[in-house]
Parts: C-alpha cells; sequence; structure tokens
C-alpha cells in the first residue's frame, strides 16, 4: 500500500502554478554561429506541473546561480509566476533562494512601497 499523495499534487490549481524542478544534462550545445566548431556544456532546466504533469523544459548555460535566475525570468514570462517551486537541493538552487529571499526584503521596504504605489505598480 503506497502513502497519501501531497495535497499540493491533488488539489486542482491552475497550470504551473506548483512545479517541480531538476536538472538534466550536460548536453553539447554550439553557439548560433555559421561554421563554428565551438562546443559548449549547457543543461535542461526541467520544470514539471504538480496538477498536470506538463513539462516546460528551458536550456541552462552552466550551473551558477545567475545562469537559473536567467532560466527562471524565463519560465516566468512563458508560463507565469509559481506559488511554490520544489527541487532538491543543488547549490544553485540555494544560491537563487537566497538572492530571492534578499530582493523580497528590499521590496518590503517602506520606500520601494511608497513608490510603486505612487506609480501605480502593483
Amino acid at each position: 500500500m503506497m502513502g497519501d499523495l501531497p495535497r499540493d499534487r491533488i488539489v486542482p490549481s491552475r497550470p504551473f502554478e506548483k512545479v517541480g524542478l531538476d536538472y538534466a544534462g550536460p548536453i553539447i550545445t554550439k553557439p548560433n554561429l555559421k561554421r563554428s566548431r565551438v562546443t559548449l556544456k549547457s543543461y535542461i532546466a526541467i520544470f514539471i506541473c504538480f496538477s498536470t504533469k506538463a513539462t516546460h523544459l528551458e536550456v541552462v548555460s552552466d550551473l551558477t546561480t545567475e545562469a537559473f535566475l536567467a532560466c527562471l525570468r524565463r519560465f516566468i514570462a512563458r508560463r507565469s509566476k509559481p506559488s511554490g517551486i520544489w527541487s532538491d537541493n543543488a547549490t544553485n538552487f540555494k544560491g537563487a533562494r537566497n538572492i530571492l529571499n534578499e530582493w523580497n526584503e528590499i521590496c518590503k521596504s517602506n520606500r520601494i512601497q511608497l513608490f510603486s504605489v505612487e506609480e501605480g505598480i502593483e
């Protein structure tokens, strides 16, 4: 007998509201230059929707936090912002979490909130 599934996997929600994330690779890629012999080691970020099991793939240039944040920005631009992301504890994910938490604290400052209200930014 199997245990119960987590609530986030069985409660109906919009696609990609709650996602799982992992990396695959490395894969060998070539830059988009004609007759280039240069090859690069890249990775694939795999986003899996918990409610529909749909997948979204993004090519990531390397395993740095900056590359992951760029990948996350592309994902959000295409699929919208997820309310939760679950992943293993890879160091690039931990670094991104720390950066996002710092930005969250900065955005909570009174000056930024006041500016946002004055400019009509939600």
